[in-house]
């Protein structure tokens, strides 16, 4: 299985743009997070689908006849959404507002890469989505990334994504401690880097970057061994929180450096140091409201959920008036995650208030 495929040459497109209109064309998964965000209820969403048509149903001699599936521009009235990060498919569920028949009825659209879909809403769509949008036209695309952090006896490749991170294969070597004798232990050893890279080599897609990196020296040792363009790094440390000091401390350069989950996950690395050392942040609704009526936001991080929530409206919009960035955040890794457990929003200030 491929699990990691190499920049596509192409990006998100909006082919249509009207007022409560955008036409758009899905490139790669991180722009069905985008999608995602998007649709939600009140809003509705136009794709070619494809109905079963009762009326072609009946008797055809002696055997039923079944109806026949016949594709058509189908648009929905949403309801709701399913998407995960790493997924390929977008399920959006709604009622049937528009199409050659069956209108009234339910229907899920699966939004893949390469479909096209029509979003309309009653009002214009808010500068988060408008925002939202142009980051996707301009991210979209960028190389998906594999890390795999090395140990002596364990490798556990990441998968790295604009909007995530997650865990994709572990290998351990199983009772190499019981070995005994330098020349059996280097066997054993190589054996097991062999494995590591052999497995690796088939699963990634040619061209895709890879991280090596780990606490001691067996990251060089398989380095050799994998296909295609590889950094080595060094961490303190093994284990995911490997993968995620590379993410938060920039290791890998230029080959992540663009990606929007590496920037989010700096600057909220940043905000937990200015909460540890009683520094220049704000963290909960009130906290944030009254930093934003004194102008000290620089930044506001928040969900990208949550963001577009009807009690974040206000101080969201007061942002432009104050000079302050908006950065709508992924919670599908780690920083993500605990911004969740800090309420899901938190300012990096200007000055202390």
């Amino acid at each position: 299985m491929v699990i990691c495929s190499a920049y596509s040459g192409e990006l998100m497109q909006v082919l249509k743009r009207e007022f409560g209109l955008y036409r758009i064309r899905i490139d790669c998964e991180d722009d069905l997070w985008t999608v995602a965000r998007l649709c939600v209820k009140g809003r509705s969403i136009g794709m070619l689908g494809e109905r079963r048509d009762q009326t072609t149903a009946g008797q055809e001699g002696s055997r039923a006849k079944s109806a026949e599936r016949k594709k058509m521009w189908i648009k929905l009235a949403i309801e709701s959404n399913q998407f995960h990060t790493f997924a390929d498919t977008l399920r959006v569920h709604g009622i049937i507002e528009e199409a050659h028949f069956d209108i009234g009825s339910h229907h899920t659209h699966i939004v893949e890469v390469r479909d096209e879909i029509e979003l309309t809403s009653q009002k214009e769509f808010p500068k988060v989505d408008h925002d939202l949008i142009s980051q996707a036209c301009s991210n979209s695309g960028k190389a998906k990334v594999v890390i795999i952090v090395v140990e002596s006896d364990e490798a556990i490749l990441y998968e790295v994504t604009g909007r995530g991170i997650r865990e994709v294969s572990t290998w351990t070597m199983r009772g190499g401690g019981k070995y005994t004798g330098a020349k059996v232990s280097e066997g054993v050893s190589k054996s097991f880097f062999e494995k590591i890279s052999n497995e690796a080599n088939e699963s990634i897609a040619e061209g895709t970057p890879i991280v090596i990196c780990g606490p001691g020296h067996a990251r060089e040792k398989l380095a050799p061994l994998i296909n295609g363009p590889t950094k080595l790094v060094a961490t303190s440390m093994g284990g995911r929180g490997a993968a995620n000091e590379v993410i938060s401390e920039g290791l890998a350069g230029d080959v992540l450096a663009e990606h929007a989950v590496v920037q989010e996950t700096a600057l909220l690395e940043e905000a937990w140091t200015r909460i540890s050392t009683n520094g220049p942040v704000a963290y909960g609704a009130e906290m944030i409201k009254k930093a934003l009526e004194e102008g000290a936001i620089e930044t506001l991080l928040i969900s990208a959920d949550l963001v577009r929530e009807e009690k974040w409206e206000s101080t969201v919009s007061g942002l432009d008036e104050i000079g302050a960035k908006l950065v709508q955040c992924s919670t599908d890794h780690d920083a993500g995650e605990q911004l969740l457990g800090m309420g899901g929003a938190v300012a990096l200030l200007r000055f202390k208030v």
